[in-house]
């Protein structure tokens, strides 16, 4: 026995039922939370459901609040009970009553039982990293929350915005540096232990104790002091809208979760009866292995986010209803863009002008000077090399460039290592065509050769960067036509965006080059990734790369391009 799961449910416990049923049927301990909320005609049902099986226990139950203490409070008395029942258990996952496992128990075992000293806990810093998708970032460690948010949501508003308009803050103890993480988490017994007996464990709690979401927050901190070895990420499939909220799993997804490399997948709604049949029946051995790519549930997920948020061209729907901004073209002529591809493949630049018969230049705006296409020393306009006069104005500077060669195709290079002055003129201006390959910043990197600890805090400043870039790339308000890819989507298959550009980008009159570009080294990148994660700045914009990456295809051999994956395409 090396396994056991702290499950916390609320509702639809009939579903949580069924889920501690197949655990404990693979010899897997299980102790139950139920919200003391939660009627007790449902509680009692729940009880009777698992009745027959000695290795489901209950815990005492807590009234739970959302983004309250008391899930910490429930979910670290369940696992101080469960280590109690079962003291040969090595680790002890926590799940939630909506959580399904998409993987054989068999082979859960199997993969904890091989890792027996490393904690799965998603870990990083806020300060480097943008968790939040929609709420309290920092200020969530600063402020007190003595209000739930779901029950008292205008005190909660008020008393937020007096600590804000008065200043208050509260004093982050020496011992806690404080982390972030999903709560669904996968520890050692050991860290648990050294977690619970922890000698300042009084300190930690009374400041989480008035902390927003706790549970995203306590067990990843102190992780992060107590662990031996962290694999910062989740054994729990979770997605979230662009609120933040967390997306359901329908049984029309049920062959994206069969190829996802998690073990578990939340939220699960409670009506999916091919999800529940097909991973707790009794053909649950047969799901895949995990070696397909998570690419296609996360094209499904970001689809989703785009027909919520932008809907489809020429519809309109009342709770999507537009405020137009109607305006002439920003620049003169049609003109394009490439963020992060001269990262990725050998002389690109030379195959873009050759391929598309375009004027290709490098990074207009890279910090030093501007890299104007076959090194010329000025441009059409009188234009410079100076970087501190493109930098002036560098709006002007573009909208310039562009008049001075109409009847010309233009394009250059982007990268968040460049000046960024330019990025909301791109995302506004009709005439910008954007390809993008999102997380391309972390190859520079990866190559230098340079350790982890030298290169944190500059992967970091990098990503935010490029995170802003794309923010603004995929508003509602953006009228350039883009594409973006992540790394991981391009590290499948290279010659995507290589195809697309040569099928939509070409001008008229273009001969296409018959080569594509050499991919440039590339191998290790997913074990760079991961270290950084351990580190604790996650390389979230590189994409999800899954357990373990297809090896990596040189875009000479490729021959066959899958679908297209498009996340904005406004024309």
């Amino acid at each position: 026995m090396s396994v056991g799961f702290v499950m916390m449910a609320h509702n639809a416990l009939h579903r949580a039922g069924q889920v501690a049923r197949h655990l404990a049927d693979h010899d897997c301990p299980v102790v139950i939370h139920v919200d003391r909320r939660t009627p007790e005609a449902d509680f009692f049902a729940l009880v009777e459901l698992v009745r027959d099986k000695k290795n489901i226990h209950f815990a005492p139950r807590i009234a739970c609040d959302w983004g309250t203490w008391s899930l910490v409070e429930a979910s670290r008395g369940a696992a101080q009970m469960l280590l109690d029942l079962a003291p040969d258990l090595n680790h002890i996952s926590l799940i939630s009553g909506a959580c399904l496992p998409i993987k054989p128990v068999d082979q859960i075992v199997e993969y904890l039982h091989a890792h027996p000293t490393t904690d799965f806990i998603e870990s990083v810093t806020i300060s480097e990293v943008p968790w939040i998708q929609d709420g309290l970032g920092e200020e969530r460690f600063s402020m007190t929350f003595p209000f739930a948010w779901k029950r008292q949501k205008r005190l909660f508003d008020l008393w937020v915005d007096l600590q804000r308009r008065t200043g208050i803050k509260r004093r982050i103890p020496a011992v806690i540096a404080p982390h972030m993480g999903s709560q669904w988490w996968c520890l050692t017994r050991k860290t648990l232990e050294n977690i619970f007996n922890d000698p300042e464990r009084a300190t930690f709690d009374q400041y989480f104790r008035k902390a927003w979401i706790p549970d995203e927050s306590y067990y990843a901190t102190l992780a992060r002091r107590h662990s031996d070895t962290i694999e910062s990420r989740s054994l729990t499939l979770t997605k979230f809208d662009f609120q933040g909220k967390p997306h359901l799993f329908y049984d029309d997804h049920l062959t994206q979760l069969r190829h996802a490399s998690h073990f578990f997948a939340r939220k699960v709604w409670p009506g999916a009866r091919k999800l529940y049949g097909a991973f707790l029946g009794p053909k649950a051995r047969l799901t895949d292995d995990g070696r397909a790519p998570q690419i296609g549930l996360d094209r499904v997920f970001s689809e989703a986010v785009a027909r919520r948020t932008r809907g489809r061209p020429g519809l309109l729907m009342a709770g999507r209803f537009p405020n137009e901004g109607f305006e002439n073209h920003v620049t003169a002529a049609p003109y394009a863009v490439f963020h992060g591809f001269d990262d990725l493949y050998a002389d690109f630049q030379i195959w873009l002008s050759e391929t598309i018969g375009t004027r290709a230049h490098g990074h207009l705006f890279a910090p030093e000077n501007v890299e104007f296409a076959h090194g010329q020393a000025g441009f059409s306009g009188c234009l410079t090399t100076s970087a501190a006069l493109r930098d002036y104005n560098p709006e002007s500077f573009l909208t310039n460039l562009i008049w001075n060669t109409r009847g010309e195709h233009q394009s250059f290079l982007f990268s968040p290592r460049d000046s960024q002055g330019i990025s909301k003129l791109l995302a506004r201006d009709p005439n910008a065509v954007i390809a993008a390959i999102s997380g391309a910043w972390a190859l520079p990197l990866f190559r230098s050769g340079l350790p982890i600890e030298k290169l944190r805090a500059k992967a970091a400043r990098l990503q935010r960067r490029e995170a802003a870039h794309l923010t603004r790339l995929r508003e509602r308000r953006t009228r350039a036509r883009v594409r973006i890819w992540t790394l991981a989507e391009v590290l499948e298959n290279p010659t995507e965006p290589l195809n697309i550009i040569q099928e939509d980008l070409s001008v008229p009159g273009a001969a296409h080059a018959q080569t594509l570009p050499e991919n440039l080294p590339m191998e290790g990148i997913d074990l760079f990734l991961q270290e950084l994660r351990n580190a604790g700045m996650n390389p979230y914009t590189a994409g999800s790369f899954g357990e373990r990456n297809a090896p990596i295809v040189d875009a000479n051999t490729q021959t066959q391009a899958p679908e297209v994956l498009v996340n904005q395409d406004k024309r």
